[in-house]
């Protein structure tokens, strides 16, 4: 948000209690600073880069872990490296609401400590035990961290950012999910198997210990009844003076987004489902939410191998599983880089719009390709390799962070955790499926089809984002909700406001 500076005329009554009158100012950071939101960021997103480094970690482990040299002693069967790549997905599904819970009643900085907790309980069960149950605990648990890093990380986003950084520090979790999966990746092939271990569980242990300095979302705060530790926190978060009216304005609005909820429902997903906005936005979450997994980015991952070897007979270009997944890893983390560069410049329905497009034409072009192959046509090598990179590339840019952002700035305090842990839910079931069903589709139907299909979802998410979804960059939800209501709606409203203003 900005305001500016007033100066505070000394007669007026205090805004806030007196022993917070006598703080001293910022001196090495300069006042309005933005530094603090970002170091706090940073340290929010940390739990993304450990989940990065659990998914990660399946690419170079799943060829050690089915060799002679296995450290488990007998190679593990591909049906149980299967349920170890795909549970997460499924255990994703309660786990949100745990989370969400979690975070609700306990507050977003207990629920990120939580998930860091539960990250490093992950490294040390795998270095305690070789046995395949221990693996597959571990796996559930990186499932736990999978639903919290996209449930809790949005939330505390959106309620310790400014309006105008907060969408490209959404963007964040992406890039640094991104750079914990490429990291896993590069380490996977140069590091020992212990070692490996000990290097990612040191990554939460750190991030725990200096998190416990940062401060609680000052939404939760308000929530709660506890005002002048959100003023404190405010006070930190945007480099100010206790008694700096922006930060009285930030917390006026919390208290008066928060009454407004007061006034509806208590069952959440009842008043979501019954009020006409609240439902018009939940349904832009949710299909910015299952055009994220349906872009065709988890299947082309997991046929990511097949393609690299189909081209490698026309290019004579061979890469080894570990090095595909750093060239598919590579062009993830510049994707991530792109997105929170450009959000704040071009907007999120712009981009979204962009890399729908991008991604659906790119899954068009590779299933032609799988088709003309069928037939015996001999297709340019190098077009499945470049489609599939186009394909992760917007998912990194677009799809994967600006439907989480979007979803983050159409609820209030109340609703967000809730809507963010349905709608990863539904998502969840939907990679689960995917990397369940996918390659036995493809096999019986045709993997063209599967292609076209997802080039279509993508197409047709472009055109709804077009012609439903508002503009979210530097909003308020008042803003954005009056761009949701009907126009039956808005008249009403019209109609009220000149009826109540007539003398």
């Amino acid at each position: 948000m900005h305001f500016h500076n007033e100066e505070i005329n000394c007669r007026q009554p205090l805004l806030y209690p007196q022993k917070f009158y006598h703080m001293k100012p910022l001196s090495i950071i300069s006042e309005g600073s933005q530094v603090n939101q970002i170091l706090c960021a940073v340290l929010i997103s940390m739990p993304m880069f450990a989940y990065g480094n659990c998914i990660g970690w399946m690419s170079p482990m799943t060829i050690l872990l089915q060799s002679k040299n296995s450290p488990t002693s007998i190679p593990l069967t591909d049906v149980e490296i299967s349920w170890m790549a795909s549970l997460p997905y499924l255990i994703c599904v309660p786990a949100t609401y745990l989370v969400a819970t979690l975070g609700d009643r306990f507050g977003r900085k207990f629920a990120l400590l939580f998930m860091s907790a539960v990250s490093a309980t992950i490294w040390i069960l795998k270095l305690s035990s070789m046995n395949i149950w221990v693996f597959i605990v571990a796996r559930i648990l990186a499932g736990v961290v999978m639903a919290g890093s996209c449930v809790t990380y949005p939330t505390y986003i959106k309620e310790i950012c400014e309006d105008n950084i907060r969408g490209a520090l959404g963007c964040w979790g992406a890039l640094f999910f991104t750079t914990g999966s490429l990291f896993a990746y590069i380490v996977g092939d140069i590091l020992s198997y212990q070692t490996i271990l000990m290097v990612f569980l040191a990554i939460p242990i750190i991030n725990i210990l200096v998190f416990l300095m940062m401060p609680e979302s000052p939404s939760y705060l308000i929530k709660y009844g506890k005002e002048e530790e959100a003023v404190k926190a405010l006070v930190w978060l945007r480099c100010r003076r206790q008694y700096d009216l922006t930060i009285q304005r930030e917390i006026d609005f919390m208290k008066r987004e928060q009454r407004n909820d007061e006034l509806k429902g208590k069952n959440l997903m009842k008043t979501i489902l019954t009020d006409k906005i609240l439902f018009r936005a939940f349904q832009i979450a949710l299909v910015a939410a299952l055009a994220r997994e349906l872009c065709g980015a988890v299947p082309v991952l997991n046929f990511a191998a097949d393609i690299f070897r189909l081209a490698s007979g026309v290019t004579g270009l061979v890469l080894s599983p570990n090095q595909q997944a750093m060239v598919l890893g590579s062009v993830q983390l510049c994707g991530a880089i792109m997105a929170s560069g450009i959000v704040e410049r071009c907007g999120r329905r712009p981009l979204l719009i962009l890399t729908c497009v991008a991604s659906g034409l790119s899954m068009c072009i590779l299933a032609t390709w799988f088709l003309l192959y069928e037939f015996n046509v001999s297709p340019p090598g190098w077009v499945p390799v470049v489609t599939l990179c186009v394909c992760i590339f917007c998912d990194a840019s677009g799809l994967m962070p600006i439907s989480i952002v979007i979803t983050g700035e159409t609820f209030s305090y109340k609703y967000r955790g809730t809507v963010l842990a349905t709608t990863m839910a539904i998502s969840s079931f939907a990679d689960f499926f995917q990397l369940l069903f996918f390659k036995p589709l493809a096999k019986s139907i045709g993997v063209y089809v599967a292609f076209y299909f997802f080039g279509a979802m993508c197409l047709a998410t472009s055109l709804y984002v077009l012609l439903i979804v508002p503009e979210t960059k530097n909003r308020k939800l008042e803003e954005i909700y009056d761009d949701l209501q009907s126009k039956k709606g808005k008249r009403k409203i019209e109609k009220h406001t000149s009826t109540t203003n007539v003398p």
